[in-house]
């Protein structure tokens, strides 16, 4: 998290009633997707406003697409998501298990950074959508003193819907600095062997706790409308990567490991098979009774594993006949994942510390 603001840097040769600077320090800044600030109305309203705008994520036309969002969708939905928020809601500390958890990743990233580098490098997160915003978050990183930031859009896989908006953001963050920052951002890391020996330390943990040894593992991905794959979005196949990889890292054959896909909106089709329906028919017609499930395009639990997930998705798997469901978290702030995420970092920062 950043810390105090570093004194002030005269400029050489500056005059008197020049501005004052501060520079010299490196911004890490991680970003995340968002979250309402509250599960009640206007506050749920607000963040699906703000998301369900986003081009990014809808790209239907605004002169078609807004009037039903703002004359049908965010009358009623806000009831709904809030609802479901609200069964998952950190209710001590008054926010959602993703501000949660990104707070401590960020914690966990500023330890391991300041080990490496010292006090030189600034640690904040940001959301795409909801507080605290990117832009506020570059200014204030600016204001401390970072003359360069890296920007960590934390999705191993790459979409559109994801990566790209986040970017986005960013972008638009440096077009309202005058002095703007050098900056990079990270690119996706679905293929990183760290990462994937994170995640197979989960699901190695998970089957050494679980009652019943899991018939089969099913990777659920977050969708993506099928178009988007035509249209030359990679998020699929680097989805089917990841499994792969963790397969392979695992030793297993490909009857033991499957991907689907969650979260579908709207009309038209989207990425297949979508797991609600998977996970039913892997009981019904497989005969798989014990499944774990878990969901490696998220960094962090949210709305859709904590609530989809672990209990939408369960209910469907165990109405068709399903006996034991087992969910593995995500990898969150586990020391496993916020190793490779921080080395991950650290070879973004080459030649900056």
């Amino acid at each position: 998290m950043m810390k105090a603001t570093p004194p002030v840097t005269p400029l050489p040769h500056a005059p008197g009633d020049h501005p004052q600077v501060r520079m010299g320090k490196v911004g890490v800044l991680l970003a995340n997707l968002g979250t309402p600030d509250d599960y009640t109305y206007w506050p749920m309203r607000r963040y699906l406003n703000e998301f369900l705008s986003d081009r990014r994520v809808i790209d239907y036309s605004p002169f078609l697409w807004q009037p039903l969002l703002q004359g049908i969708i965010l009358t009623s939905r806000p009831f709904r998501s809030g609802a479901a928020y609200k069964s998952i809601w950190n209710h001590e500390a008054g926010e959602s298990p993703l501000a949660t958890i990104t707070k401590a990743q960020t914690a966990q990233m500023a330890k391991r950074l300041r080990a490496r580098f010292g006090d030189r490098v600034v640690v904040d997160y940001c959301m795409r959508y909801g507080n605290p915003s990117t832009i506020s978050k570059v200014e204030a990183m600016q204001a401390a003193g970072c003359d360069r930031i890296v920007f960590f859009p934390l999705y191993p896989q790459y979409a559109g819907a994801t990566s790209a908006t986040a970017n986005d953001q960013f972008f638009r963050a440096l077009m309202k600095l005058k002095w703007q920052p050098s900056a990079r951002t990270i690119a996706p890391y679905f293929d990183d062997p760290r990462y994937i020996e994170a995640l197979a330390q989960s699901v190695e943990e998970a089957y050494a706790k679980a009652e019943v040894e899991p018939d089969i593992l099913v990777c659920s991905y977050h969708g993506v409308p099928k178009r988007y794959l035509m249209e030359g979005d990679p998020y699929h196949c680097q989805c089917q990567k990841t499994t792969r990889l963790l397969r392979e890292r695992l030793g297993w054959d490909k009857s033991r490991i499957k991907t689907t896909f969650q979260s579908k909106f709207g009309p038209e089709e989207w990425l297949k098979p979508y797991t609600v329906e998977e996970v039913a028919r892997l009981a019904e017609e497989d005969g798989k009774k014990n499944i774990a499930v878990i969901a490696p395009a998220f960094s962090a639990d949210c709305i859709e594993t904590l609530e989809e997930i672990n209990e939408e998705i369960k209910e469907s798997f165990e109405e068709a006949g399903g006996e034991h469901f087992t969910y593995i978290p995500c990898l969150n702030d586990g020391d496993a994942h916020m190793d490779a995420l921080a080395d991950i970092v650290a070879d973004n920062l080459s030649g900056w510390t």
